[in-house]
């Protein structure tokens, strides 16, 4: 995991869990000649692209570039060696228009991290925040189809490109001086290993957590849309997600959320929370990180499932948790976690 508070998974759990921010103001200026509030790494904290990176062949751009080198050591930290498993990646769902992320940032992945990985059996999904948890709903169904032992599940994003900030600008989207709502641009990267409990057990692996349930559905009135937005979307995927847990599931008792500073995934929240009320606790423990990351766009599902893992295996949050994000256009999705034991 690479994240503005911690370039390993620990670090950013531990910075998280104590509430240390990294969100500053940055030498981007808006419309208005003021410094940008946002969470962007030092360039020094991130590794130099490879050399192997045939670049030449196909000029990429600088956003293109930055995720490689955010991607880098995230994945090397999730991904053992010896393994040669596929990656189900998570991409923004807006690229920059004059260079679409396509499947070669899989290649070039590959080369700049050292990290083999299954490339033919490897996927995008280019859905930004909720695209995570759409990959480790896929993974997992590919993991109860017996077509592989474990999968790596991730995603990386940023919002270092001063095309995409001067649109969200123009769109009211940013929270810029003066503004009322708005969110933090950030930027990161975060990996998952899943595989079966059998397969825990047979290399004597210990897993942080345990994946009870997943959902996923689509919202029609999403910003972008025509349509009137009532909140279903979430809620829908709240609903496939605790119809596919068990009976008597306890009552979830965390909650890690992608809300950002715009008000309108609160609203949708207590659209989701209200329908599926008994299914929470009366006292329920709310995480939202972006307070302290920035907004991670596409790598936030894995990194707010990271965090709500390793505060299962720690001991300091209580499950089960529910991990959920919604992005900008119409992906929903939510997992549901618990504790590793009996797995």
């Amino acid at each position: 995991m690479t994240t503005p508070v911690g370039l390993t998974a620990g670090a950013s759990a531990a910075a998280v869990r104590a509430g240390i921010s990294r969100v500053k103001l940055s030498p981007i200026q808006d419309s208005k000649l003021q410094a940008l509030r946002a969470a962007f790494l030092e360039d020094e904290y991130l590794p130099p692209l490879n050399k192997g990176l045939r670049l030449d062949e196909r000029p990429l751009t600088a956003r293109y570039r930055r995720m490689l080198r955010l991607a880098t050591r995230a994945l090397q930290e999730a991904c053992p060696d010896g393994d040669v498993p596929p990656l189900f990646l998570a991409l923004p769902e807006t690229p920059n228009p004059e260079e679409p992320i396509g499947a070669s940032f899989l290649e070039h992945l590959s080369v700049q991290s050292g990290v083999k990985f299954d490339l033919p059996q490897s996927r995008l999904f280019p859905l930004g925040r909720a695209g995570g948890l759409v990959a480790m709903e896929s993974a997992c169904q590919s993991l109860r189809e017996g077509r592989f032992r474990t999968v790596l599940v991730g995603g990386v994003d940023t919002y270092l490109d001063l095309r995409l900030l001067g649109a969200l600008e123009m769109e009211g989207r940013l929270l810029v001086e003066g503004a009322l709502e708005g969110f933090i641009p950030g930027e990161g990267a975060a990996f998952l290993r899943l595989g079966t409990s059998w397969e825990a057990r047979r290399r004597k692996y210990v897993p942080l957590a345990r994946l009870l349930a997943l959902g996923q559905d689509k919202e029609p009135g999403h910003l972008y849309s025509q349509e009137p937005y009532r909140g279903e979307g979430l809620a829908r995927a709240l609903g496939r997600l605790f119809a596919a847990s068990q009976a008597h599931m306890p009552r979830v008792r965390s909650v890690y959320a992608s809300f950002n500073g715009e008000n309108f995934w609160a609203k949708e929240w207590g659209v989701a929370h209200l329908r599926h009320s008994q299914h929470f606790e009366e006292h329920l423990h709310l995480e939202h990180p972006i307070e302290c990351t920035g907004d991670l766009g596409a790598a936030l599902g894995p990194m707010m499932s990271g965090l709500a893992a390793l505060g299962l295996d720690k001991g300091y949050r209580a499950g089960p948790i529910l991990v959920w994000a919604s992005s900008d256009r119409e992906s929903r999705a939510a997992v549901l976690l618990g504790e590793a034991r009996g797995s």
